[in-house]
């Protein structure tokens, strides 16, 4: 029932905007590519409005249009995917999807929320139980502080206290409550005494996970959070050891005739979600340390390879090309995997937010995939709150569900390519600028 109303509601919202009898009902072809832009980016941004979860207004971890949940979880809300969420807010405040007064009102319930939910020497977990703030074990061991997902909600945050911090009495307030959560992780803690991160901790199990966090992956800005800290900060030396394996991290290498400089964990290319988690607010443009001279280059390839690589099909998998490309984490038609630009990661499913996410690279290459999406296949693949989270024409599977995680950055990366937006507000934020510094990088925004 709370999906139907959820569905319901946003239905209503868009049909207001002229979205639902407007522009979403034209072919794509007649559509400019901003008016299209504007259609995906609205529908998105959606899912953390009218989709949130109601008492803490956080993302939820999956909306599924048939109702069927896993476990009952469709109140759980997702941490990482709830700081992709709140930069979408922004987006769509900025843009006038929603007012000003209604986005601070949403602030204002996600901040109260937060301040309540259970934490672990500041790290949120995981997963939390919407309805009461309290952890929802993402595993048997998994039930306590989660430090990279906190730093992607983390990075959400400091975005929106950059938004707020200038503005009239009630938002500056809301900024300094903001900036109190963030003072609040205990980043230097999850070091377990050494010089590197580790990605949990339980309260039962202690470190029993060890997980070790070292690049590169996804996790970039958890360290350049975690060195920006002004309460709990790490040195240097835990990124440059951590992280970087003391110059380990790279590894100059071609892959589908394109040059990468780092190492990518087990594999020449990895799923495309890496190269944008950590990128929603730090602005890769001209990005650059002693491990890698330009991220924003090294980001497109690692983009154009995994292009390259569909178009290449060595699998033979229908659909496969220059207008359908994009292999990441996602659901699968086994379950959930790390779709990836290798054969033995390669299962024929392609999820939209991997080529649309990567519109800052390949702004071209990804709009062809977006008007194929949105024209051609447009009824299998287009729902209420966009782009379905993934899709299979070789054995023809167009589950209609969603994950936070995978909506989030196509909102916010079709904002960076229209506005650079949320990069212009995390990268302002002068302890993020500090950490940057701190830990040797060099980047134009940087004062």
């Amino acid at each position: 029932m709370k999906t139907i109303k959820r569905i319901t509601a946003a239905m209503a919202a868009l049909a207001l905007a002229g979205v639902v009898a407007g522009c979403a009902q034209r072919p794509a072809a007649t559509l400019s590519d901003e008016a299209l832009l504007d259609s995906v980016e609205r529908r998105t941004f959606d899912y953390f409005w009218s989709g949130a979860e109601p008492n803490s207004g956080l993302a939820c971890e999956r909306i599924n249009m048939d109702g069927i949940y896993p476990e009952n979880d469709e109140t759980v809300v997702t941490t990482g995917g709830s700081g992709f969420g709140i930069l979408a807010l922004i987006a769509g405040m900025e843009r006038g999807y929603v007012t000003r007064e209604q986005g601070i009102e949403r602030f204002e319930r996600i901040v109260s929320f937060l301040e309540r939910a259970d934490r672990f020497h500041g790290a949120w977990p995981h997963w939390i139980e919407g309805r009461t703030g309290r952890v929802k074990p993402f595993g048997k061991k998994d039930n306590g502080g989660d430090l990279v997902e906190t730093a992607f909600l983390v990075q959400g945050l400091l975005a929106a206290h950059q938004y707020f911090a200038q503005g009239n009495e009630r938002e500056q307030a809301l900024a300094q409550r903001i900036d109190t959560l963030w003072r609040g992780v205990e980043w230097s803690w999850y070091r377990n005494g050494q010089n590197v991160l580790y990605w949990h901790w339980s309260p039962e199990y202690g470190w029993e996970m060890n997980f070790a966090v070292h690049g590169f992956n996804e996790c970039l800005v958890m360290y350049i959070l975690a060195a920006a800290s002004p309460t709990y900060p790490i040195d240097r030396e835990v990124y440059t050891e951590g992280w970087a394996e003391n110059g380990a991290i790279v590894d100059e290498h071609e892959v589908e005739g394109y040059r990468l400089r780092l190492r990518y964990q087990g594999v020449e290319a990895g799923p495309l979600f890496w190269a944008h988690y950590s990128f929603l607010g730090l602005d890769p443009r001209g990005l650059r340390d002693d491990y890698c001279e330009d991220y924003f280059g090294e980001m497109r390839n690692y983009s154009l390879i995994n292009r390259a690589y569909c178009i290449r099909n060595p699998r033979h998998y229908k659909g496969y090309g220059k207008d359908c490309w994009g292999l990441t984490a996602s659901y699968s038609t086994a379950g959930y995997a790390a779709h990836a630009p290798v054969e033995r990661e390669d299962r024929g499913v392609i999820a939209p937010t991997a080529a649309l996410s990567s519109i800052v690279y390949t702004p071209e290459e990804s709009m062809d995939v977006m008007r194929y999406l949105y024209g051609p296949l447009h009824e299998k693949v287009w729902g209420p709150y966009g782009f379905y989270d993934a899709f299979s024409q070789t054995d023809d599977w167009y589950p209609q569900k969603y994950l936070a995680i995978d909506q989030g950055p196509i909102a916010v990366m079709i904002e960076n390519h229209r506005s650079e937006l949320l990069w212009r507000l995390f990268m302002s934020h002068p302890d993020v600028q500090n950490g940057l510094r701190k830990l040797g990088f060099e980047s134009p925004v940087l004062q």
